[in-house]
């Protein structure tokens, strides 16, 4: 992965925020032998419906590291600060589906 300080142009105008609906779901399946689970399965919420603003409105510094998706060419861009506490964001860009994972 390459850092960058700024965000590419087709990238520039979008970038996901605090805003979001959260869902958890439990799992009672144990873990193979000799794995240790620090957390149960399906503790960590996913962000189910992203908000976005602006680049200039987000509020991330310059050198902010960011998951860039491209599709049916419009371009979404997700903080890696809000993935790194979620991990996975579902999203839907027009009729596509899909699930932008850190």
């Amino acid at each position: 992965m390459r850092r960058a300080h700024s965000l590419p142009p087709a990238l520039a105008g979008l970038l996901v925020i605090g805003a979001m609906t959260v869902e958890t779901t439990m799992a009672a399946d144990e873990p193979p032998p000799g794995v240790e689970q620090l957390l149960p399965r399906g503790r960590i919420a996913a962000v189910l419906d992203p908000q976005f603003v602006g680049a200039a409105d987000a509020e991330l510094p310059d050198d902010a590291w960011i998951l860039g998706v491209a599709v049916d060419g419009q371009a979404k861009a997700y903080s890696l600060n809000l993935l790194n506490r979620h991990e996975v964001v579902n999203d839907k860009t027009g009729e596509t589906a899909y699930a932008a994972v850190w």
